[in-house]
């Protein structure tokens, strides 16, 4: 019989969900067909999986960052495909993490050969969490805001950021926690659809988010050189009129958002920024499935009659960093985020803008899977998301590294 297969996940089985890790398998015969399996299941319940098939060297070894799958999931080499190819057994799930102070647990199994997975032949778990060792969580309910901070260990100073997610509301915690993790100050910041705010507000007050502000440049870990501002989708946005119209702003990421205020009015002192028009007569329903194209939806930016709408980032201090996904079938991200950086450039300013072939609208930090399509919690609607498989892991992954040292760099 030989050894017993044995699968490693280096250098530890318990790592930051944006970690990669090596998957290794040992005891195997030369040249030895099996399959790999890794499973997930979420805080609802529902089973994420994927499958690969390889072949383990002369050796009998197998080591996932050198040997190709041959099937199954993806095909090639990919360290964590069997990670960011993890695909629920229900349509149209999204993974996402609800409580940041427990891990998800990924079971590996190696089965025998390619075909019925009947015969496992060793099997292990990588913990993969959002909250670093030490890293505080704290609830954060002063003023209006409604909202949770997260603290690295140690006295400090770090840089401060205040995160923002999209048109879906509810107070998303897990990209904080992990940049938390990496050592920023980050608050998760709520402004709709959450306790007593409603899902679609009348409008939206710049005060509330110079609050959010406000309480995060009075920590005492927080560096007093400014505070960075970072928001995916409507919260794209909002980071550029946060960086706009408030002080103290040294930096601003936006990821799939837009140069123009989308979907509730912005109020300011004495300004009201409306709303980007647009006509939900112009959404596209696929018959038999019923996912909602909404790419059609809003009216041309570059029409002059919309430039109400447009957030002057030309007259901000900040530093901007634009992302966004080619593949993006939500909304027309890459040409919302190319009007910005030109008007942008005309002013002198400085910005980075890189845009991904293949990635969808949901730029989400790496090894989350894919969503290409799921339920927007205050439309109620299955919304298309867009990306591949494959080009979308890789935008995450670049998108990740290109934001920590964006922040680092400015803040």
């Amino acid at each position: 019989a030989g050894m017993a297969v044995r699968v490693s996940v280096l250098p530890s089985p318990r790592c930051l969900f944006d970690d990669p890790v090596q998957i290794r398998v040992a005891g195997l015969q030369p040249q030895q067909a099996v399959t790999l399996r890794a499973s997930l299941v979420d805080e609802s319940g529902e089973l994420f999986q994927a499958h690969a098939l390889y072949r383990a060297g002369s050796s009998g070894e197998l080591d996932l960052s050198l040997s190709p799958a041959l099937g199954g999931s993806y095909l090639g080499v990919e360290p964590m495909g069997l990670l960011w190819a993890l695909q629920s057994k229900t349509p149209y799930k999204r993974l996402a993490k609800r409580d940041v102070l427990t891990p998800f647990y990924v079971d590996l199994e190696v089965y025998e050969g390619h075909g019925d997975m009947s015969r496992l032949l060793g099997k292990c778990t990588n913990e993969r969490w959002f909250l670093g060792e030490g890293v505080k969580r704290i609830s954060v309910r002063e003023g209006r805001l409604k909202a949770t901070l997260f603290l690295p260990p140690g006295p400090g100073p770090f840089p401060g950021l205040i995160d923002l997610y999209g048109s879906g509301g509810g107070l998303i915690e897990y990209r904080a926690s992990l940049l938390a993790s990496r050592g920023f100050v980050t608050l998760a910041l709520a402004y709709m659809s959450f306790e007593d705010i409603p899902a679609t507000p009348e409008f939206l007050e710049l005060s509330y988010f110079e609050e959010a502000v406000n309480f995060l440049r009075k920590q005492q870990q927080v560096k007093d050189a400014g505070i960075g501002v970072l928001g995916l989708s409507k919260g794209g946005d909002l980071a550029l009129s946060i960086a706009t119209f408030l002080p103290g702003i040294k930096a601003a990421v936006s990821i799939s958002g837009s140069c123009f205020n989308s979907f509730i009015p912005l109020k300011g002192d004495g300004f009201t920024i409306p709303v980007h028009p647009y006509d939900l007569g112009r959404m596209k329903i696929s018959d038999e499935s019923g996912l909602v194209d909404f790419s059609d939806v809003l009216d041309d930016h570059r029409d002059p009659a919309t430039w109400n709408c447009r957030i002057p980032v030309e007259r901000s201090l900040a530093k901007f960093l634009f992302l966004s996904g080619l593949d993006d079938m939500n909304w027309k991200s890459d040409l919302y985020c190319q009007d910005a950086v030109q008007r942008l450039r005309q002013h002198g300013r400085e910005v980075e803008f890189y845009s991904y072939p293949g990635a969808g609208h949901l730029l989400e930090p790496p090894y989350l899977p894919l969503c290409k399509v799921s339920i927007h919690r205050v439309l109620g609607m299955l919304v298309l998301w867009g990306g591949q498989w494959r080009e979308h892991a890789k935008a995450q992954e670049d998108a990740w590294r290109r934001i920590q040292a964006f922040f680092w760099q400015h803040l």
